[in-house]
């Protein structure tokens, strides 16, 4: 199931980045000489008027041309914008802030196909946050709970799965989570018979007073696991949230230059993250096919660092020494920001 989640997240970052990219620039078939939208004469591939591509299809082999279009082509503005997004990602940026549009992907468009497919990858290659949490079993009163939520999940799961056809993939896959159950009662039990404390996660309970908080702590101890899975899913829906909270960290560095815009550092925060997705989607894939383990730490801490200071340097058209040491202190701001959207996370899913 991981490669056909991976397959999916692909393709939908792929059409949602395909749906934000201009298409200045692109090449189209002329298969009218009307437009079919606005009834203008067409000059063009595109309608002057309403701006319509001159060619429509109407087959389902067109749709799954779509499709395929929006995966591998971007009609090959992915390739003009990649190679300088690796070795001259400042130029790149600075020429796209000048008005350089139609021969790259957007930032937006480069953004949304990188993380949807960074988490494709993650998928693929089996990371995920440990199901194997366990909730503060060191009182008889907690263990037995725990016996009673295993159990209705258990009874829940057997009732999914009998309404399935035989042959389908999901019932196989919930005879899987029958079957985890089963090993996890085994153990629960087992544990229900011994004495002393029971080492887990430490789920203290804390009181407040606020109640709203005080049950998001107690979503926390019931079933640290879940809370995880909840926590990777919605880094990727709300990684968008990391362009706003870079905006005021990187003004901060140039707010004295007049010249600079907010516009011009959310192109720079923006196609970043594009290449730090795309970096982390190179490394997992090499780490699986059995790179060296020192390669893969050295890429992880090295790369993004390096691409930073370049970025920096020639985005900005800094000297060496001023570029350096604004890497230095956005080093410092991104472990400030990232604390931020996690801690922002974990309080939407308390709530």
């Amino acid at each position: 199931m991981g490669e056909l989640e991976a397959a999916g997240e692909l393709v939908t970052g792929a059409l949602l980045g395909r749906a934000m990219e201009p298409r200045a620039g692109e090449s189209g078939e002329h298969g009218d000489t009307i437009c079919l939208n606005c009834g203008t004469a067409l000059i063009g591939p595109h309608c002057h008027r309403c701006g319509q591509s001159g060619h429509v299809h109407r087959t389902l082999s067109g749709m799954g041309h779509d499709i395929l279009h929006g995966v591998f082509h971007f009609d090959g503005k992915l390739w003009h914008t990649l190679p300088l997004l690796a070795w001259r990602p400042g130029e790149l940026t600075r020429r796209y802030i000048e008005g350089e549009r139609a021969r790259f992907v957007s930032p937006v468009a480069l953004f949304l196909f990188s993380i949807f497919a960074m988490f494709a990858v993650f998928s693929w290659a089996g990371i995920s946050a440990p199901t194997d949490l366990e909730a503060n079993l060191n009182t008889p009163a907690a263990v037995q709970q725990a016996i009673k939520t295993a159990q209705e999940d258990r009874a829940e799961l057997i009732e999914t799965r009998d309404a399935r056809a035989k042959d389908d993939s999901r019932r196989r896959r919930d005879d899987q989570r029958i079957l985890q159950i089963d090993q996890r009662l085994k153990a629960l039990d087992a544990l229900s018979k011994q004495t002393g404390p029971r080492i887990g996660v430490s789920t203290q309970k804390t009181m407040t007073g606020w109640a709203v908080l005080d049950h998001g702590i107690e979503k926390w101890q019931k079933n640290p696991s879940l809370m995880l899975y909840k926590l990777q899913s919605s880094i990727y829906k709300f990684s968008w949230l990391l362009i706003p909270l870079s905006l005021p960290f990187v003004w901060l560095l140039f707010f004295w230059k007049r010249q600079y815009r907010l516009y011009d550092h959310a192109i720079f925060i923006t196609y970043s993250i594009a290449f730090m997705s795309l970096l982390f989607i190179a490394i997992t894939i090499a780490g699986t096919l059995g790179a060296p383990e020192w390669t893969i730490v050295l890429a992880s801490l090295g790369i993004p660092v390096v691409h930073l200071f370049r970025q920096m340097k020639q985005a900005y058209q800094l000297r060496w020494f001023s570029a350096l040491l604004r890497t230095i202190v956005l080093m410092v701001f991104i472990a400030i920001i990232v604390t931020i959207f996690l801690i922002l996370l974990v309080v939407m899913g308390m709530f």
